[in-house]
């Protein structure tokens, strides 16, 4: 039987929570909302039979309460080198419109205040990541390690934004957003970032 979808690719997250964020354990954030971004890069895959390879998209994303609870407010970023068919495929499956693990993480979604095409630098090199979106987010961060410098993980949580994905506990040393338009603003240093690989398929 033919996939609906098929991808993988990194994650790229950093949100105003201290590190590591409640909220994938399933406990209220810090502060008792969270204020975020989730940059994606699919290094391969299909959508609909659409080729989604080599493309980045990203949410910033405002959680008024437990991230379990829904009602997040986004505004999506896509990369301007992406073809309106791909663009068109992304948007359909992490809407939720194709079913699957993508529908489950959409349904938290309670608005969606716009939807842009932007240059996004998203870098992600030996554990270090780095995504600069337009004028509107910067980020670096790395992950945290063990002694022998092999990355923490996060496996097993009631919440990812990679479901059935390991994701590496980083920090964030820079994390701006300048999003005023849609009342989304702020800049953090050192607080919660997680990195990692993800793999969706339905």
């Amino acid at each position: 039987m033919a996939k609906t979808y098929q991808v993988e690719g990194y994650l790229l997250e950093a949100c105003s929570c201290g590190a590591p964020c409640p909220c994938w354990i399933g406990e209220d954030p810090d502060g008792g909302k969270c204020d975020a971004f989730n940059a994606y890069r699919i290094q391969k895959g299909k959508i609909k039979g659409v080729d989604v390879s080599g493309v980045t998209f990203a949410f910033v994303i405002q959680i008024p309460g437990n991230a379990l609870k829904g009602n997040w407010k986004i505004v999506v970023y896509v990369s301007d080198k992406c073809k309106p068919a791909q663009k068109q495929a992304i948007l359909d499956a992490w809407t939720g419109k194709l079913g699957g693990p993508l529908a489950d993480l959409a349904k938290l979604v309670g608005e969606v205040r716009g939807v842009y095409d932007v240059p996004i630098d998203f870098q992600l090199r030996k554990g270090k990541g780095t995504l600069k979106i337009g004028n509107k987010v910067e980020a670096k961060m790395q992950p945290f390690t063990d002694v022998k410098g092999v990355p923490t993980t996060l496996a097993n949580t009631i919440f990812s934004n990679i479901p059935g994905n390991p994701a590496y506990v980083a920090k964030a040393t820079t994390h701006k957003v300048n999003v005023p338009e849609h009342g989304m603003q702020w800049s953090f240093q050192n607080r919660n970032a997680i990195q990692g690989p993800f793999r969706f398929v339905h």
